[in-house]
């Protein structure tokens, strides 16, 4: 992942394309709440290209192979163009993305709505394990805690997104840019192993 990740913990099954759209911003998804059409350079990079060029291995599950390419073009802020492909999955891993994709153009009670129908996905264990440490063990801020506390609560960051996206010297800000990058990163290697089926998975 670019620099402003949290981890480099991508599946080596990426095909180089999926490495190269990944690499091409290293100040992608910085931004809590995201205005604006789709730019050019996100559309040069995935205009015309299919879920199945993004792995070296078979793909197993399009679904979750479609949901990454819906990913990717989350990453580069390009929400019309995520919509269109995460609004056709079927189950808690198509409503996640949505839910993200909702939270992230500023619609946070839709995007509740959305977390709601992916309550039990098994990335958020993930997430609330390494959550903490991304905030700091020692940290006593109830609203960063309430979100990666004991467990992921979607809605608690939600909600601290709302509270503080157009506060640019916020303190949490930093903080909370971290745990969206954790979400999105552990969402979308996921997917990439149950695309593939591929055993050891990050889940």
């Amino acid at each position: 992942m670019p620099e402003n990740n949290i981890t480099d913990t991508r599946p080596q099954f990426l095909s180089p394309l999926a490495v190269k759209i990944l690499d091409s911003r290293p100040d992608a998804y910085q931004s809590l709440v995201v205005a604006g059409t789709t730019s050019e350079s996100a559309r040069a990079l995935l205009a015309g290209v299919k879920p199945q060029q993004l792995l070296t291995l078979p793909v197993v599950n399009p679904q979750d192979a479609g949901a990454m390419l819906g990913g990717l073009w989350l990453w580069h802020d390009s929400l019309d163009a995520c919509h269109k492909i995460v609004q056709d999955l079927i189950g808690p891993t198509g409503a996640f993305w949505h839910a993200i994709m909702h939270r992230r153009e500023g619609d946070f009670s839709n995007a509740k709505y959305w977390y709601a129908r992916c309550a039990d996905h098994r990335v958020f264990r993930l997430i609330s394990a390494m959550g903490i440490d991304l905030i700091g063990r020692d940290t006593t801020d109830e609203s960063l805690l309430r979100i990666v506390g004991a467990e992921y609560n979607p809605d608690a960051l939600v909600d601290l997104i709302e509270a503080i996206h157009e506060k640019a010297a916020d303190p949490r800000r930093q903080a909370v840019i971290r745990i969206q990058q954790l979400e999105w990163e552990a969402l979308f290697n996921h997917c990439a192993y149950e695309a593939t089926a591929s055993p050891g998975g990050m889940i």
